[in-house]
């Protein structure tokens, strides 16, 4: 069965500072071990001055694929708190990388761990998130006289019209999440008496940013 989940849409950088030290932590949508490790690379070569620069990512739909590193800090007080607070957020297909420039003052490690954890949080209030949710292209094939019936559901149930077609008949490309299949199957057929037809098209995944309908492929 497919399920919504939450992606990183478009990334951003935060700042923190602890003790003089500066935790800069930079977002990028990836979806790919390789886009990630390109990504990191790109951070590591952008402040090559600095002492660390720790990551976490996950990738895949349901979080297949994760891995951090703490790049030098004591073990358990930068990758896997960066980790802990992309999973408790439920984001996939992210990467972020955060740069410390030591500031001259030990923190310890909860000091660490809270910096850490603080400049991902940071950085997450400037990126943009989306829900992503399971949905079909259906074609519905009319006739005029059922196209208003139509209309008058669709926007009762708020499915979007992706495109349409007036000929001889009407053809309309809409997009309907999969839990709203059938019921307006159903009740397309009881209001045109049979005579439309409803055909399933393609299966997508959608998301909805600034009203913007957002489509993506499997």
């Amino acid at each position: 069965m497919r399920t919504s989940y939450r992606i990183l849409y478009e990334g951003a950088t935060g700042e923190i500072t602890e003790k003089k030290s500066r935790f800069i932590a930079n977002f990028r949508p990836v979806r790919s071990e390789a886009e990630a490790l390109a990504f990191i690379e790109e951070m590591r070569k952008k402040y090559w001055d600095a002492r660390h620069n720790c990551y976490a990512w996950i990738i895949g739909k349901k979080g297949e694929e994760k891995r951090c590193s703490d790049d030098g800090e004591p073990s358990q007080t930068a990758g896997k708190p960066m980790l802990d607070i992309l999973e408790g957020e439920q984001i996939v297909n992210v990467c972020v990388v955060v740069t410390r420039y030591f500031g001259g003052t030990l923190l310890g490690t909860g000091g660490l761990v809270r910096a850490y954890s603080g400049a991902v949080k940071e950085g997450l209030k400037a990126c943009k998130l989306l829900t992503v949710e399971p949905a079909k292209k259906i074609a519905v094939y009319t006739d005029y006289n059922g196209i208003g019936k139509i209309q008058y559901l669709l926007a009762q149930q708020e499915i979007t019209t992706l495109d349409s077609q007036y000929t001889d008949k009407v053809e309309l490309t809409i997009l309907v999440p999969d839990e709203k299949i059938g019921k307006l199957n159903a009740e397309i057929r009881e209001a045109t008496s049979g005579k439309a037809e409803f055909l399933e098209l393609e299966e997508v995944y959608y998301g909805i940013l600034e009203k913007e309908v957002l489509l993506f492929s499997e």
